[in-house]
C-alpha cells in the first residue's frame, strides 16, 4: 500500500471536509464578482442581473469594453485568452474613466476589488473614452 494513499475513513472525510470548504470560498467569491458586475452592468445600461449566468456575463463584460459579443469566443483559445483579458479590462477601465495602471493592477491582478471600486464608485460609464 502506498504511503500517501489515505488508510482509513478518518482521512478520507478530511478530504471531503476541504474540498466542501473550498467550495465554499469559490460561491462567495462568486457571489462577490455578481453583485460587482450587477452594479457595472447597471452603469454600462444594461440588464445587471445578466452578471448572475455565468457565460453571459463574459459576453455582456466584453460588450462593456466596446467589442462584440462574439469577441468573447476568443477567451477560449489558450494564450489568447490572457491577452484578451487584460485588453478588455484596461478598455473595461478607460471606459469608466481609470487609466492603464488602475485597470491592470484591480482589473487583472486584484479583479474582485477593482469591479466593486468601478461598481460602487461615482464613476460613470461612457464609452467614448475606449
Amino acid at each position: 500500500m502506498l504511503a500517501s494513499s489515505p488508510n482509513n475513513i478518518f482521512d478520507q472525510t478530511s478530504i471531503f471536509a476541504l474540498g466542501g470548504s473550498t467550495s465554499l470560498v469559490g460561491v462567495a467569491i462568486y457571489v462577490l464578482l455578481a453583485i460587482a458586475l450587477w452594479r457595472v452592468f447597471t452603469k454600462a445600461g444594461y440588464p445587471g442581473w445578466l452578471a448572475i449566468i455565468p457565460l453571459v456575463n463574459a459576453i455582456f463584460l466584453v460588450k462593456v469594453a466596446g467589442f462584440s459579443g462574439w469577441m468573447t469566443l476568443l477567451y477560449l483559445i489558450p494564450s489568447v485568452n490572457i491577452v484578451f483579458h487584460i485588453i478588455v479590462s484596461i478598455r473595461v477601465g478607460r471606459a469608466f474613466g481609470h487609466g492603464w495602471f488602475f485597470s491592470l493592477a484591480l482589473l487583472v491582478v486584484f479583479w474582485i476589488i477593482g469591479y466593486l471600486i468601478v461598481g460602487f464608485s461615482g464613476d460613470r460609464y461612457r464609452p467614448e473614452r475606449i
